[in-house]
């Protein structure tokens, strides 16, 4: 897939909704973006440009571009608080139901981009950062394809909380190469049946996925409590 500023601008922007790049973060360097999206440097700077035209980062020479979006506060306590076994639990009651919206309503466009998640995970088996990034990108385009305003922000407040220090321990104990490998397999068989419209199949991919990552989780936690 070629991609031109304003897809990149795009897909930049979706993650920043999505508190993957959070405020006063630091984007990748336009290296880093050259190798993740194949276009020319003058590509990059054009999407730069229309991300601060959108209010969403600023450049500072010689030092990089950097997120100025800050989310409306929320009074969300209780999610930020939140153990990782309850988060599991609260994806199981939702995110079989986004499979089966995303069955009906995915677009093209939405299917090309989940395409080149999976393809970004299944290429960093031994970058496990990389990883989580882009598994967190895939679970919001999602809920993003349901069009759903509440689900699609209760999937990035989820995501949102995936990257306190607690989740950052369970992520270390838990994503190894081998792990990756069966995630990236799990995450295969959700998209394929979204993309053949397959409504309860890509729900059962679902289901499977997040109780082998309530697995990890539970060992994880056992390990660290023993």
């Amino acid at each position: 897939m070629k991609y031109g500023a304003v897809e990149i601008a795009g897909e930049i922007t979706r993650e920043i909704l999505a508190d993957i790049y959070l405020h006063r973060e630091r984007l990748p360097s336009e290296r880093k973006l050259l190798e993740r999206f194949g276009c020319a440097r003058g590509t990059i700077r054009q999407a730069f440009f229309l991300l601060e035209q959108r209010g969403l980062i600023e450049t500072k020479p010689g030092s990089g571009s950097y997120v100025i979006h800050q989310q409306k506060p929320h009074n969300i306590t209780g999610i930020d608080q939140a153990r990782p076994l309850e988060l599991i639990d609260a994806r199981f009651a939702l995110e079989p139901h986004i499979c089966r919206l995303a069955v009906l309503q995915a677009t093209g466009r939405d299917l090309e981009q989940a395409e080149s998640l999976l393809l970004e995970m299944e290429s960093c088996s031994d970058d496990m950062m990389k990883f989580a990034t882009a598994d967190a990108a895939f679970h919001v385009l999602l809920a993003e394809t349901t069009e759903n305003s509440i689900l699609i922000w209760v999937v990035q407040q989820i995501n949102k909380v995936r990257t306190h220090k607690q989740w950052e321990r369970m992520r270390n104990l838990t994503l190894t190469p081998p792990m990756v490998a069966s995630y990236n397999r799990q995450h295969r068989e959700i998209f394929n049946a979204i993309a053949t419209r397959q409504p309860e199949q890509a729900a059962d991919a679902m289901k499977r996925h997040l109780d082998e990552a309530r697995r990890s989780l539970t060992q994880a936690v056992s390990d660290g409590t023993s």
